[in-house]
């Protein structure tokens, strides 16, 4: 890994970097989905970056990412937020995708809160709802495509990390108890998230299968990301807005398209913005009282085993 410009020496150059040209130093991490940047427009005291001009950065290509690493204060709570994240279908490697997110632990980041945009398999899910992802279904894994593939660097974390307690149980539910302060019962859902690599959307047969295997919802972003982020010892939120409903009848004349997706994004993100910067708040809590006490220990029974 590190021969190809992602290793640690890569990352901390670029975290260094960053650290000089700033006087924010974050605790959390945001990573905003398809057409859910307006999260970073909330930061105060914005120091921003464009991607293209930080060391080492990938570049956005698609269209509703705005491409920028945002530093500023989110309820007085200092952050990070990638306004614009990457994707396989890109063409980049899956260590080169997840970069950012080592970035982010070299930077002093302890919790990291993703968001996307995803279809929704369970038919019990609309189109609006959000999703608070329990667990995921990495079908790019099955195949290898792994962003810890390679060489391990004990810098960043245990060679076979354990990925049972992925979703921190109490963010997830603080995320729950939270929005149903706010009034988001109606569309606040828990559920299971399948990546998929993309750029084309599922066929009918594909849906089918995957509701099977007990997919809620279905995307191209965020299980690599969380993969690495747990690899370096880093809390785990991620939401899922449901933006279209997958198409599963041979005789439906829906389908589905990226404007759609934006356009979802864009009547739902205010709440959606509103719940995490809740969270934030309520995590900054959690440092004084001890309110959502972690459950770290949460499945380290299941991970105590040798690789096979």
């Amino acid at each position: 890994m590190a021969d190809k410009g992602y290793g640690y020496e890569e990352c901390e150059a670029t975290a260094d970097w960053l650290l000089a040209r700033t006087g924010v130093r974050p605790a959390v991490g945001i990573v905003c989905g398809s057409g859910l940047g307006g999260l970073a427009d909330m930061l105060k005291d914005q120091v921003a970056f464009n991607y293209e001009d930080i060391p080492n950065f990938p570049q956005s290509t698609v269209h509703g990412h705005a491409g920028r690493l945002v530093f500023g204060t989110l309820k007085g709570r200092s952050c990070v937020c990638m306004q614009g994240r990457f994707h396989l279908y890109e063409g980049y490697p899956v260590q080169k995708i997840t970069l950012p997110i080592r970035i982010f632990k070299l930077l002093g980041v302890d919790t990291v809160m993703l968001t996307n945009a995803a279809g929704g398999l369970n038919r019990d899910f609309k189109v609006g709802d959000i999703m608070v992802i329990k667990d995921h279904l990495n079908l790019p894994g099955f195949a290898g495509v792994n962003p810890l593939s390679g060489p391990n660097d004990e810098r960043f974390g245990a060679r076979f990390p354990c990925m049972s307690d992925a979703y921190d149980g109490a963010l997830r539910q603080m995320a729950m108890h939270v929005g149903r302060e706010l009034g988001y019962g109606d569309f606040l859902k828990e559920g299971v998230y399948c990546v998929l690599g993309g750029p084309s959307f599922e066929t009918i047969a594909e849906s089918r299968m995957l509701h099977k295997l007990g997919a809620d919802a279905v995307g191209m972003s965020t299980a690599h990301e969380v993969i690495v982020a747990r690899h370096c010892g880093m809390r785990v939120l991620a939401l899922s807005l449901i933006t279209n409903q997958a198409v599963m009848d041979y005789d439906s004349e829906a389908k589905a398209n990226h404007e759609e997706v934006l356009e979802t994004g864009t009547r739902r993100a205010a709440q959606l913005e509103r719940l995490v910067s809740t969270m934030v708040t309520k995590m900054e809590l959690n440092n004084n009282n001890n309110n959502y006490a972690g459950d770290a220990d949460r499945g380290t029974l299941a991970c105590q085993r040798k690789p096979q």
